[in-house]
């Protein structure tokens, strides 16, 4: 990633772009591709849309009776048990995918959880971060294997405009003191975005690129931890739970950024950078409004994700990659 890359590149499709749009006419026949979350929300939007265009989809569930349930109708998917949450059960799902798969051409990191109360999962990680950032991080280097015998692999990972609410908290990333479930969440997106970044520049020499993404504003599944009361405080929902903010988009819609960070021919070449309404976005100053849209350049700084990296393979002892 350079500076001169994170800057909108004028693709022909936009924030009401859905992922029919984006998959109209495109061919995957042949291709294989794992969705974390690929049962509800953004994730089954995003299944439906690769299947539909011929690719071979591996879901990992941590609900799978659910997820087969929600995928029942889609051909070419199958359901692989894992909690993002558990190393042990990301590890275990990492195996069974390699046992049947011989490369892997995209993977979709969209799973997540949001201002979830104060949980500690592991050896005492903040939930947030296990769940959104260690979990992903620890698949993927699991199926790294995989991923270079693509030769031109894509690793595509939710983050969310909510990774302006703070920088990684170093000198307490685990929320020892002070508990904030939005902070954590905010957190955990940075984590996701500087993911991105630094796998894409340890895995471009073998044709593995990596994005970040901010989906937009979507009503899914993401938010069955926050009261009724908070979403209609926020202007979010009125009392029966029907969406009236502004700027909300549909679920297809919500999933287009994705399909396209996955499939774009506009892309080929770059990596490592965020995008957003189905372009790259630009960088944008400290103190800009959420809803503005763009990344804070602490989210994309190389050396941040450098040693996020470092922090995160000795956290959960996974597989190291290679230059």
């Amino acid at each position: 990633m350079t500076s001169t890359e994170q800057q909108p590149l004028g693709s022909p499709f936009s924030a009401t772009s859905t992922v029919q749009d984006i998959t109209a006419g495109l061919d995957l026949s042949g291709t294989s591709a794992v969705v974390t979350g690929g049962y509800s929300g953004l994730g089954l939007e995003t299944t439906r849309a690769l299947a539909a265009a011929g690719a071979q989809v591996l879901v990992p569930a941590r609900r799978p009776d659910i997820a087969r349930a929600a995928l029942a109708d889609v051909e070419g998917c199958e359901v692989i048990p894992m909690d993002l949450a558990d190393l042990d059960s990301v590890r275990a799902a990492a195996a069974r995918i390699s046992s049947s798969l011989t490369r892997i051409d995209l993977l979709m990191a969209v799973a997540g959880v949001m201002a979830t109360p104060e949980r500690r999962v592991g050896p005492g990680w903040e939930s947030q971060l296990a769940a959104n950032h260690f979990g992903h991080f620890a698949l993927v280097c699991e199926l790294y294997p995989l991923l270079a015998a693509a030769d031109g692999a894509r690793v595509v990972v939710n983050s969310s405009a909510g990774h302006t609410l703070t920088d990684m908290r170093w000198h307490d990333p685990h929320f020892r003191a002070g508990y904030d479930k939005w902070l954590a969440y905010g957190q955990a997106k940075t984590a996701n975005a500087l993911f991105a970044v630094h796998l894409d520049a340890l895995g471009r020499g073998d044709g593995v690129r990596a994005f970040a993404l901010h989906p937009g504003k979507i009503i899914t599944g993401l938010q069955r931890e926050m009261a009724l009361q908070e979403q209609i405080d926020r202007g979010w929902v009125d009392e029966h739970g029907n969406v009236i903010g502004t700027g909300f988009k549909a679920p297809a819609q919500g999933a287009a950024t994705g399909l396209w960070a996955a499939t774009s021919p506009l892309l080929d070449g770059l990596g490592g950078l965020y995008l957003e309404d189905c372009d790259i976005a630009g960088v944008s100053a400290p103190g800009t409004p959420m809803d503005d849209g763009g990344v804070r350049a602490y989210a994309i700084d190389p050396d941040a994700a450098a040693r996020l990296w470092d922090l995160s393979l000795a956290a959960t002892g996974a597989t190291p990659i290679a230059l």
